[in-house]
């Protein structure tokens, strides 16, 4: 039963409600939503500081602003609405970014000046209510096609690396392909796992650099017409389209409807904003491992999950904290490992995106002409494939609604 008749919008928890409401599974869950979100793209997010070419510092940076604003903005508004409002970083939108810094595209000040760019617009839409008003316009096929497109050559990364690190590599498919059959939620750790271990078996270890507690990096960022276009316009349509609207659907199908939409946009989107400049990436709603703190894993009680979302955030507070020991880890094993790693933990999101995109038969096409022109990677007049795949797919459904 949804807390609706029990819990008014107004009840907010005390301090006397913490101990009473508290659970080991709920404490559990929400320790297991950090580890599953982490794990999943955490290589994704070292591969790209590798090649912005930041210090150890910056890198160690951008994971603690992530992490800082995961956990301050997700324990507010648990604690504010009495709910498990899980919060975490756009991997899509991580995804996109790291596909820039390969292609050397964007320089790093004119990234985080795209970040603030669509932080901004995030708090817009969360202040005026605009939020439903705006996804609502964006046709679902071709949002799904554009979050395809750019994980997809994540996914086939992970293949790539195979021949490059046969041993470390092979053992993590193996892994993950077991794992989805008998463990799926642990899969992805499972296989980060392997991947250590083999990489430590072969030798293939690199010297662990970095190393202690995390601290912020100011970076000013920078404001250019070819950052709004080619990173802050995709990265707001992606952060909008497959993480906040799907994060809303989790906690409205687990029976939060009575949470109100705007206050959880807004909160984002200040997160985000104020993180920026020390490198973080969008921060959001989470969507897949929302369900994990919301869902009955946490307490069989709706009332007693809201415990699960202060769990998740004071465990992303201790990945922030120690983000200069965590990124060392991360960056000492071999690239080819990071990049399967990142690869199969976007397996699942890109099924799922792929199918949404081609169910359907009116649409179809466009998506098609979406998804391809975007997992290209081709750039053109300074513009990113995810604009002109979003451009050419809106001019076919266009067309075709025009005929």
């Amino acid at each position: 039963m949804p807390p609706t008749a029990d819990l008014p919008r107004s009840s907010r928890p005390t301090l006397r409600d913490l101990p009473r409401d508290a659970s080991g599974s709920a404490v559990v869950a929400g320790f297991v939503a950090v580890v599953v979100g982490a794990a999943s793209s955490i290589g994704l997010l070292v591969g790209a500081a590798r090649d912005f070419g930041l210090t150890p510092g910056q890198t160690a940076s951008w994971v603690l602003a992530c992490y800082l604003a995961i956990s301050v903005s997700g324990g507010w508004l648990s604690w504010q609405y009495r709910a498990p409002i899980k919060m975490a970083w756009s991997t899509p939108g991580l995804a996109l970014v790291a596909s820039l810094a390969a292609a050397g595209d964007l320089g790093y000040p004119e990234v985080l000046g795209a970040y603030v760019l669509t932080a901004g617009v995030m708090t817009a839409l969360g202040l005026s209510g605009a939020f439903e008003r705006l996804t609502s316009r964006i046709p679902a096929a071709l949002a799904n096609a554009l979050l395809a497109g750019v994980l997809l050559p994540f996914v086939l990364g992970a293949f790539r690396a195979l021949p490059q690190a046969p041993v470390p590599v092979g053992g993590m498919l193996l892994v993950f392909l077991a794992g989805r059959v008998w463990f799926s939620r642990w899969a992805v750790p499972a296989a980060l796992l392997a991947g250590a271990g083999l990489s430590l078996a072969v030798g293939a270890v690199g010297p662990l650099t970095g190393g202690g507690l995390g601290t912020l990096v100011w970076t000013t960022p920078e404001f250019s017409l070819r950052g709004a276009v080619t990173l802050a316009l995709p990265l707001t349509i992606l952060t909008l389209a497959s993480q906040q609207l799907p994060g809303v659907a989790v906690l409205r199908a687990c029976g939060y409807g009575w949470v109100p939409t705007s206050p959880l946009i807004t909160g984002s989107g200040l997160a985000s904003l104020l993180s920026a400049p020390f490198g973080a990436h969008t921060t959001n709603l989470a969507a897949i491992t929302a369900a994990i703190a919301a869902g009955e894993e946490a307490h069989p009680d709706p009332a007693r999950r809201w415990v699960a979302g202060l769990s998740a955030a004071f465990f992303y507070l201790m990945l922030g904290v120690f983000a200069g020991w965590v990124v060392g880890a991360v960056a000492a094993v071999p690239p080819p490992v990071v990049a399967a790693l990142a690869g199969l933990a976007l397996v699942t999101t890109t099924l799922s995106s792929l199918t949404a995109a081609l169910h359907d038969e009116y649409g179809r096409e466009a998506a098609f002409l979406t998804l391809t022109v975007t997992a290209s990677g081709v750039t053109l007049l300074g513009v990113g494939s995810a604009v002109w795949g979003l451009v050419l797919g809106g001019a076919v459904l266009w067309v075709k609604g025009r005929r």
